[in-house]
């Protein structure tokens, strides 16, 4: 049956492998939402506080993006808001790691199998340079539409860090060592759904490698979905891969990002028996 699937689908690419000339491009619009459903004991903060930190949390995952496409290569960029949200406030604060910012942009280039991304993180500017990684999908025969593209199923699996949350209550007592284990990993599908009608292996971040553009993508509690396609748009739009920052690989980057993360905790923690004030720190897996 995936034989099958398979020769449909490049089948399909070519019938409307049209689109494919040179200066074809396009602009997808994609809307993100996470689920955020994160458990703190009353020792840490009341319930009052804890939906208020929620809200706040949900609020700053659902955003909109652009990904800017030819055949080859694509930048993806959150659009411009007016009122970023903060997550904090009063007597908490909370830094979610692993959450990228509204000047970040990511580039990638299909054809050599890389990607640039600008990072904006602890005041700091980013170029992470590295290869994309190589995604084993497996293409299912579930079809649907979305707005006017028929699209076809694929799934992945891999494992992810779970969630974690940290709290500076507890730095001075033995969960905190909890912090310097291993982190607990688990098995998640990854589900998108694509489009031959649209023939790029491109997509949402870093989701790609499926023959069509991929329009809709359920990652554990992330949503990632297309709102709006045009192609070939009147004015012209330059795809630029990004030069400034600082440079450093993937790994490199994961590493500096940690060492921030702990300084940022110290710095907020109790000193002297006296409570500065609750830092929670809250680890998305994925």
């Amino acid at each position: 049956m995936n034989t099958i699937i398979r020769v449909l689908v490049m089948a399909l690419t070519v019938v409307f492998s049209t689109v494919s000339a040179q200066e074809f491009q396009g602009v997808a619009t994609y809307k993100t939402q996470r689920k955020v459903d994160i458990k703190l004991d009353s020792t840490q903060m009341d319930s009052q506080m804890q939906e208020r930190m929620l809200a706040m949390m949900k609020k700053q995952f659902q955003k909109t993006y652009n990904l800017t496409f030819n055949k080859e290569i694509s930048t993806y960029k959150q659009e411009e808001e007016l009122d970023k949200p903060q997550v904090g406030g009063g007597d908490f604060q909370v830094m979610v790691v692993g959450n990228g910012g509204g000047d970040d942009v990511l580039y990638k280039n299909t054809k050599e199998n890389r990607y640039s991304e600008v990072r904006d993180s602890f005041g700091k500017i980013f170029l992470i340079q590295d290869e994309l990684d190589p995604i084993e999908w497996k293409l299912e025969s579930d079809t649907k539409y979305i707005g006017e593209y028929q699209c076809y199923k694929a799934t992945y699996t891999k494992m992810v860090e779970k969630a974690r949350v940290f709290s500076n209550s507890d730095s001075n007592n033995e969960e905190s060592k909890e912090q310097d284990k291993e982190p607990e990993m688990e098995e998640r599908t990854v589900t998108a759904w694509y489009t031959p009608q649209i023939a790029v292996t491109n997509g949402p971040d870093k989701y790609q490698g499926l023959p069509g553009l991929i329009l809709e993508v359920h990652d554990g509690d992330l949503t990632v979905i297309c709102s709006k396609i045009v192609l070939n748009p009147q004015d012209k739009v330059d795809i630029e891969e990004p030069t400034k920052g600082k440079k450093v690989n993937r790994e490199e980057y994961e590493k500096i990002m940690e060492k921030k993360a702990k300084e940022m905790m110290e710095r907020y923690a109790p000193r002297n028996g006296r409570d500065n004030g609750e830092t929670i720190e809250i680890r998305i897996g994925g």
